[in-house]
């Protein structure tokens, strides 16, 4: 199982320990370093810096928004970098969700998201690929655009500059069972959000067939602590935002996650708290055994202890969330 460091995305301003984060990361040998977005810094930009202040360790987006790019853009932003870093880019998508793809995008959420999504991958493997123009007579994500708004001058092309790598990985972020079945059979891997390795049951029928080769990689918050309860209320707090805030009282795919994991009547009780103003007591809510079974939290050999169920399971990269450099070489050490 290899590690990786996952940044995700900014809040109010950047992180002035990123980049010195990520070069210990890669130091101690760890595989990748991730950045994600949300609605405020994108992901591609810090990845670039990163990339510029590092040689060896992996560059992925974790995720990357489709609503936020066509898919050419977004296959352009790839290449592009895939050449700048020598070939060290992996491309992490995600859907989002209705609440920030219209809100914030200002799109229609896919009224099929699975189509969307295939159609969006087909053509972000057709720029990449570029063994001819880019044709997709899609629903969604049409090239050329056919439609009666269009001025039909629009012609097939394939990109002028040649991509590094045709097969740069596509990794997807997906949650509901469909969608992750598909992602097996479309994707070269798929970012879980939440994994707990004492029911991986819960995605079995999903994962099924997955084929050689093919990455589940997960992100978990790690601490090295004496306090477990202090060390995961960052979790709580985070678990809390996902599944009370981003995400409509209707339709909350994190909400769904996790009451599929086993934590129903908490997961409408969190999100019934936050949507209501009483964010604090929404975090208090959260159960405090779901966010220990989704991380790695405690004393080094408690740590130690439960790393071996992530190990045991179908996971190839651990993406660690992982505030300081101490705690990424008790991992580091913990898994060589």
């Amino acid at each position: 199982m290899r590690l990786g460091l996952a940044l995700g995305y900014w809040g109010r301003g950047p992180d002035p320990g990123h980049l010195a984060l990520a070069q210990e990361a890669e130091r101690l040998g760890y595989d990748s370093v991730w950045t994600a977005e949300a609605w405020g810094s994108d992901a591609f930009t810090p990845l670039t810096w990163i990339a510029a202040h590092t040689s060896r360790i992996k560059l992925g987006t974790a995720v990357a928004q489709m609503a936020a790019r066509s898919p050419t853009t977004t296959a352009m932003h790839a290449l592009t970098l895939d050449h700048l870093s020598g070939g060290r880019m992996t491309l992490g998508l995600g859907l989002s969700g209705p609440q920030v793809v219209e809100g914030w995008y200002g799109r229609p959420f896919p009224k099929s998201p699975l189509t969307a999504t295939r159609e969006y991958v087909e053509v972000v493997r057709q720029v990449l690929r570029r063994e001819g123009p880019v044709e997709v007579a899609g629903r969604f994500h049409a090239h050329p655009y056919r439609g009666e708004d269009g001025t039909g001058l629009g012609k097939p092309l394939k990109p002028i500059t040649h991509p590094l790598r045709a097969d740069l990985p596509v990794l997807l972020g997906a949650e509901g069972p469909k969608n992750i079945a598909q992602t097996t059979r479309i994707a070269d891997g798929w970012l879980p959000l939440y994994w707990s390795p004492t029911r991986t049951d819960v995605y079995e029928a999903s994962l099924a067939d997955l084929r050689d080769g093919f990455l589940v990689a997960p992100m978990a918050r790690a601490k090295v602590c004496d306090d477990v309860a202090e060390g995961l209320l960052p979790v709580k707090a985070m678990l809390g935002f996902y599944i009370g805030g981003m995400g409509h009282a209707a339709r909350n795919f994190h909400a769904d996650l996790m009451a599929r994991m086993g934590y129903e009547e908490e997961a409408w009780r969190v999100q019934e708290l936050f949507l209501a103003g009483h964010r604090e007591e929404a975090v208090l809510a959260v159960p405090e055994a779901f966010a220990d079974e989704i991380s790695l939290v405690g004393p080094r050999e408690r740590i130690a202890e439960r790393l071996k169920l992530w190990r045991a399971g179908p996971v190839t990269d651990l993406l660690v969330v992982a505030p300081d450099p101490h705690t990424l070489r008790v991992l580091a050490e913990l898994n060589s």
